[in-house]
């Protein structure tokens, strides 16, 4: 009971926390490109966890490292330049909404690769959730005629890796503490990032551009809670639950996101309520237990 009432309790926090980082990417943008938002998201992570988790690296065994390459590309070093690019060109409310098919690749993913066994409630859970993010994206589309929904690929191929990134944790690293996984992670991501932000030429503009000194805020928010935190908890939910399980979070992210992009001035209308109805509805499935 104390661990079905711990996941539950992060994925709310993740929800929260993951849902509003489409916002924090949208100011970050106003003062940095695209590969500057994801370069030092990477590079602030990667010190805050340096400094509170450079010892869990000696847990690691060097049959552990291959596996930690794969998924810290997967998730720690792509995603936040692919989410930075798409959200040039698509709201922050549409790009979280996109992000909901990484519960269904980490399913296909799951089954194709790493044995994963489903029951045909938790399937059809999948579906129903993956439903929903298809009335979202279509309300999303009619809202936003102008927007260039090409980039929406580079959400596809984050939540590919996403999906990646659990199943390989699940399996592979699952004897690993989460801190010591998150921080060995971004550990792979921190100098491919550094030698792309030296190229940016973010430093050495940064003390004579005021808008990005005012969007490094939202940046060192983004970096510190949205990326390094929130990477932490979710490795712990995977710990405690199950890949499908924590990979349903991006079911909840996109209420809260869209939310904030409603405050911020983005359009929401009653089909993406009716959208996120069903996506909860979907992830109730999945994760209710047989009576």
């Amino acid at each position: 009971m104390k661990n079905i009432d711990q996941k539950w309790g992060y994925l709310i926090i993740l929800s929260m926390i993951w849902g509003s980082s489409f916002i924090l990417i949208k100011k970050s943008l106003l003062g940095f490109t695209p590969i500057q938002v994801g370069g030092l998201r990477i590079l602030f992570a990667s010190l805050l966890l340096f400094l509170i988790g450079f010892k869990s690296l000696k847990t690691l065994e060097k049959a552990d490292w291959k596996w930690v390459v794969v998924a810290g590309l997967c998730s720690s070093f792509f995603p936040p330049f692919f989410f930075a690019l798409a959200q040039t060109e698509i709201s922050s409310g549409i790009t979280s909404i996109l992000n909901s098919v990484a519960p269904l690749f980490t399913t296909l993913v799951g089954i194709a690769l790493f044995g994963l066994a489903l029951k045909g409630r938790q399937i059809l859970g999948v579906f129903i959730g993956l439903l929903g993010t298809v009335v979202l994206i279509a309300a999303g589309m009619e809202n936003n005629i102008n927007q260039n929904y090409w980039y929406s690929f580079f959400i596809i191929f984050s939540a590919l890796g996403y999906a990646f990134n659990i199943n390989i944790i699940k399996k592979h690293l699952s004897h690993l503490s989460p801190l010591a996984v998150t921080t060995a992670s971004f550990g792979v991501s921190f100098f491919p990032a550094l030698i792309l932000l030296i190229y940016s030429g973010v430093f050495s503009h940064f003390v004579d551009s005021a808008a990005m000194q005012q969007a490094v805020w939202y940046l060192l928010a983004l970096a510190l809670l949205g990326t390094a935190l929130a990477n932490i908890l979710f490795n712990k939910l995977i710990k405690l639950s199950s890949p499908v399980f924590a990979a349903s979070v991006t079911y909840l992210i996109p209420l809260v996101a869209v939310l904030w992009g409603f405050l911020d001035g983005e359009r929401i209308s009653m089909v993406q309520l009716l959208g996120g109805l069903i996506i909860l509805f979907g992830v109730w499935l999945v994760n209710r237990k047989k009576q």
